[in-house]
C-alpha cells in the first residue's frame, strides 16, 4: 500500500480548519524523520504557495491558500477513494465557467479537475457529466470565491438529440 505524502496529508488537515498548530502537527510524529519529513513539507508549501504561516502569541499557525485547496481539489479527485458512482440518476450536471484572461492560470485549474471528476466541454465554458460532483464543486465555488464566474446547474432535461450524443460519450 502507497504511503501518503506528508503534504497531502497536510493539506487535508488544513483544508478542514481555519489554522493549523505547526507545534501541534510536529509534536503527533513520534520519530525524528517524520518530524523532519514535516518540516521539509510545511517549508516547501509555504514557499510554492500552498499554505502561509502565521506568527502569533501562542506561537505559528499555518493555513491553507486558495492555490493549495486547489491542489487539495486535485489530490482528491485523483485519489482512488474518492466514490464515482458509475450509476445514472437521470440528472446532468452543467458547470459554466467564466473567467477572464487575466486569471487564466485559475481557469485552467478549474478545467483540469472538471476533466479529472469526468466532465466533458460542450462548449469552451460548458462542462457537463452525468456523475455527482454538484457538491465538490459548490465547495470549490465558496472556497475560491466564484460567485459569478462559475454557476452550476442540475437538471433531468436537455433535448434528446444532446442527450443522445452525451450518452454515447459516457458509455464509452
Amino acid at each position: 500500500m502507497k504511503r501518503k505524502s506528508p503534504q497531502t496529508s497536510i493539506l487535508k488537515i488544513l483544508g478542514r480548519k481555519k489554522a493549523v498548530s505547526v507545534e501541534d502537527m510536529k509534536s503527533k510524529e513520534a520519530e525524528p524523520k517524520a518530524v523532519y519529513a514535516l518540516s521539509r513539507s510545511i517549508k516547501n508549501m509555504v514557499e510554492s504557495g500552498l499554505a502561509e504561516l502565521l506568527p502569533s502569541d501562542q506561537g505559528e499557525f499555518m493555513r491553507i491558500t486558495p492555490e493549495g485547496r486547489q491542489q487539495l481539489y486535485r489530490n482528491e479527485l485523483s485519489s482512488t477513494d474518492m466514490p464515482i458512482t458509475k450509476h445514472w440518476d437521470g440528472k446532468w450536471r452543467m458547470i459554466l465557467l467564466d473567467l477572464p484572461e487575466d486569471r487564466k492560470s485559475e481557469r485552467e485549474a478549474l478545467r483540469y479537475l472538471l476533466k479529472k471528476a469526468g466532465f466533458v466541454a460542450a462548449k469552451n465554458s460548458v462542462w457537463i457529466s452525468p456523475y455527482p460532483f454538484e457538491h465538490f464543486f459548490g465547495n470549490i465555488k465558496k472556497d475560491l470565491g466564484l460567485s459569478t464566474e462559475l454557476m452550476i446547474i442540475v437538471t433531468d432535461t436537455i433535448d434528446e438529440t444532446t442527450e443522445k450524443a452525451f450518452l454515447k460519450h459516457f458509455e464509452k
